[in-house]
């Protein structure tokens, strides 16, 4: 405890010498205190400040840094709209990659470096490097405080050139103008503009329509009272890339009912002898709505079981389903095979924001 006490009073009674500029009576050097406020290093001038060719180079070399970033951004566009999406290209060493990836990497990228590497080149090469020692202020922001920053604001701005060097004025404009402009191309990835592909089918007039099970025409007689049919329409290839596409928004169903059992009288001038022909895409979400009830004249989705009277025009009867199920036109040819009158009157399948 003494010994504490003897080391507590041997501080306490330390000569000023020994204490921080402040702290004591006797102001000290760097040298005999480590702590002392060392102060600024002398301001060294640099090439630019005395050198108005040198400081012309700096301009013309930021310039053109933010020139580059123009014209990257400019090929970042071109590149998105000339490089198809699934090409595949060889670029060493990264081996094969996306082309249109590459491109649009690599010249937002170089848009974006571009400017950050002319901005810093301006500052260390042509702003005031002059460094000034502030003491610490309160928070609050008095009146002369306001006035000490819009000077100070005013004085940085003069000292940053910006007026005067009009070339990197204009080419920085430029550089920062362009830069978004990357960001509002890529909003057109939000998806390809649909424009009626959500309106039409396959279906047109004459379209025969075929068996999804045997991949054959069918004729009234293989449609039996009761009986549920999955079809599509004729030209439809099983093995062709658009397949899925197209009998997504194609695929059928008929059903025959007994004539006085159609409740809907134009869904019974749209059928031919009691066969009704209805698109089988739920209105929900696209499933399949093919879970069919012989005595009710139901038709069931089992996603979410939204469920159809095809015997009224195939109108909701129960779960979230919108509306009914886009019926088709059909009748026999002189072969006496079933054939569409035209495309839905409606678009088949889900809602869309763009549906009148």
């Amino acid at each position: 405890m003494s010994s504490h006490t003897d080391h507590s009073e041997a501080r306490s009674d330390a000569p000023d010498e020994h204490l921080p500029e402040g702290r004591g009576s006797g102001a000290v050097s760097a040298a005999d205190d480590p702590f002392a406020d060392p102060g600024l290093p002398p301001h060294e001038h640099r090439r630019q400040d005395i050198d108005e060719r040198a400081a012309k180079r700096s301009e013309r070399t930021v310039a053109l840094l933010f020139t580059l970033s123009m014209l990257a951004t400019v090929g970042f566009i071109v590149s998105y709209v000339a490089i198809p999406i699934d090409e595949i290209v060889y670029i060493w060493p990264f081996g094969h990659v996306s082309g249109l990836n590459f491109a649009l990497g690599l010249t937002l990228g170089a848009a974006l470096f571009c400017i950050g590497a002319g901005v810093i080149h301006w500052a260390r090469t042509l702003m005031s490097d002059v460094e000034v020692a502030e003491e610490r202020h309160g928070v609050e922001a008095k009146p002369e405080v306001k006035a000490f920053v819009l000077e100070e604001f005013a004085k940085g701005a003069e000292e940053s050139q910006l007026g005067r060097r009009k070339l990197i004025r204009g080419t920085l404009f430029g550089a920062l103008a362009l830069v978004p402009l990357s960001g509002v191309v890529l909003l057109r990835d939000l998806g390809p503009l649909p424009g009626n592909k959500l309106r039409v089918s396959a279906w047109e007039e004459g379209s025969l329509i075929i068996n999804e099970s045997t991949m054959q025409p069918l004729r009234p007689e293989d449609i039996t009272v009761g009986s549920l049919t999955q079809a599509m329409p004729e030209g439809l290839d099983p093995h062709s890339p658009d397949f899925n596409t197209e009998i997504a928004k194609a695929a059928v169903m008929l059903v025959r009912l007994e004539p006085e059992d159609i409740k809907d009288e134009r869904s019974a001038d749209w059928g031919h002898e009691g066969i009704l022909c209805f698109s089988k895409i739920c209105t929900h979400i696209g499933c399949p709505a093919t879970l069919y009830e012989q005595q009710t004249h139901h038709a069931l989705c089992p996603c979410h079981q939204s469920t159809f009277d095809l015997s009224d025009g195939a109108r909701v009867l129960f779960g979230p389903a919108g509306h009914p199920l886009p019926q088709l036109r059909i009748t026999v040819n002189d072969e006496g095979f079933l054939q569409a009158l035209g495309d839905f009157e409606e678009p088949p399948g889900p809602s869309f924001w763009e549906r009148g």
